[in-house]
């Protein structure tokens, strides 16, 4: 009872103690609906908080905090708090891009080089060893659909992305892909790529004529409502963006960190560019709607967003035969579900075999203990509790 009442006066020493694992947080009010399996990882400090979301085609089931958004100065995690989902910004980027598609400006075989003359002439590196690098010319030209899953060839990044994702402007971060060699003949092999997301992002501004957020903003997240849907949380959003964490020394407890991959401040729109595989912030009431359109076939409360062609393709898989690895149109594919999770533990989960969408909102690089495990919990929970009998 003197410690923890010593915790309540000095933050800063729950903080100290939770980062060596000393002592698993101060009991919260359990949570009564399926986010109440995450309370035991909450209670032993293995993960901060979550914002979990469950809903059907029509409505939301269950929308619930639990945790802490900020551990040291133990303050609550609320349903209404924003996080960076990172890659779960890739699926956007292809309904985005699919709205093109649907008005048939774009088509997923046209090659890219149609929309960004600057990859005309791209080279293919055919042999690599410490002193020789043989370029050759790819057996065909990589088309939109190549972006969009993966298999372009491109590398995760080009060397000018550095040190954060969003340091230069989408038009300078293509170009600089289109500089770069590939790095294995299109279409033949996965390769997880920002660059190629990216690039599907900046053919939205050519085909368009308006900048890839404007884009967003007006054709996507303006119509569905998505109203905490940003690359620059304002000054008023940062006060509900969820702190980051990762293991303490020795993977014990949690440690405090900002987010690595993105430029500060957060809110700078002089200084911070979009980058569309991955710099997006959200809630998870707005992740839900967007995942419900999905499960609706492109609608959203009688409003028709994309074609039930246009989300079949995106989460239906589109790599090759002859690849292992099962990817759509900016999605990651299984059987009966699709998906997408972010670089901090985000994630997002259509299932339509069980007629659900799952959101699971954290802010965790990594987790100590068995933190790891509070995703796969809660999707259970949630299946057991709301899925189709």
């Amino acid at each position: 009872m003197k410690n923890r009442f010593l915790y309540q006066m000095f933050p800063g020493i729950l903080l100290l103690a939770l980062t060596f694992g000393l002592m698993p947080l101060p009991a919260q009010e359990a949570p009564k609906g399926v986010a109440a399996v995450l309370k035991p990882f909450v209670d032993k400090g293995n993960l901060a908080g979550a914002v979990t979301l469950v809903a059907d085609k029509d409505k939301i089931l269950s929308l619930e905090a639990v945790g802490y958004a900020d551990v040291g100065a133990r303050r609550p995690m609320l349903v209404d708090f924003l996080f960076w989902i990172a890659s779960m910004n890739k699926p956007i980027t292809g309904a985005g891009l699919m709205l093109l598609v649907d008005e048939g400006k774009v088509s997923l075989d046209d090659p890219i080089e149609k929309f960004l003359p600057e990859f005309k002439g791209l080279w293919l590196i055919s042999e690599k060893s410490k002193d020789r690098v043989v370029l050759t010319k790819p057996k065909r030209l990589v088309t939109v659909r190549d972006v969009l899953n993966h298999t372009s060839g491109m590398p995760f990044r080009s060397a000018m992305e550095i040190p954060t994702i969003d340091v230069m402007p989408l038009r300078d971060c293509v170009r600089s892909y289109a500089l770069t060699p590939l790095n294995s003949e299109p279409g033949t092999k996965y390769v997880y790529s920002n660059a190629g997301i990216n690039t599907a992002g900046r053919i939205i501004e050519v085909v368009s004529g308006m900048s890839y957020e404007d884009f967003m903003q007006k054709r996507l997240f303006g119509p569905l409502g998505m109203k905490d849907t940003t690359f620059w949380p304002s000054e008023a959003q940062l006060k509900r963006l969820a702190k980051t964490y990762r293991p303490g020394k020795g993977k014990k407890g949690l440690e405090e960190m900002k987010i690595a991959h993105l430029k500060y401040p957060l809110s700078d729109r002089g200084g911070r560019y979009p980058c569309p595989g991955g710099g997006l912030f959200s809630t998870a009431t707005d992740i839900g709607i967007f995942c419900q359109m999905v499960l609706n076939g492109g609608a959203y409360k009688g409003k028709r967003i994309l074609s039930e062609e246009a989300v079949k393709q995106m989460t239906s898989r589109q790599t090759g035969p002859d690849i292992k690895n099962s990817y759509g149109l900016g999605w990651a594919v299984g059987d009966g579900n699709t998906g997408h999770g972010g670089a901090y533990s985000t994630n997002m989960q259509v299932d339509t075999k069980r007629g659900l969408v799952t959101v699971f909102m954290v802010q965790h690089a990594g987790f100590p203990g068995n933190g790891g495990q509070s995703l796969g919990a809660f999707r259970k929970a949630a299946e057991q509790r709301y899925g189709k009998k």
